[in-house]
């Protein structure tokens, strides 16, 4: 798995043209006041408005120095 995602879906939230108004409401030069999820053709993508998801955790509480010798 890379670093990042080759197909990301187009959400007003992360826009290079919408300003942010409020929590999940955009402002679009094209359409006016958008909600964060929904886009139009003029979508342009910002990687630096976009939040990636956090990382999966390690699932190894339950594990011991033990497991790890050899």
């Amino acid at each position: 798995m890379g670093l990042f995602q080759t197909s990301i879906e187009p959400r007003c939230a992360y826009c290079a043209k919408g300003r942010e108004l409020g929590p999940d409401q955009i402002l679009c030069p094209k359409r006016g006041v958008m909600s964060g999820g929904s886009h139009c053709r003029a979508f342009r993508y910002d990687p630096l408005k976009r939040v990636p998801p956090r990382p999966a955790k390690l699932a190894g509480a339950g594990l011991s120095d033990e497991d790890f010798k050899l």
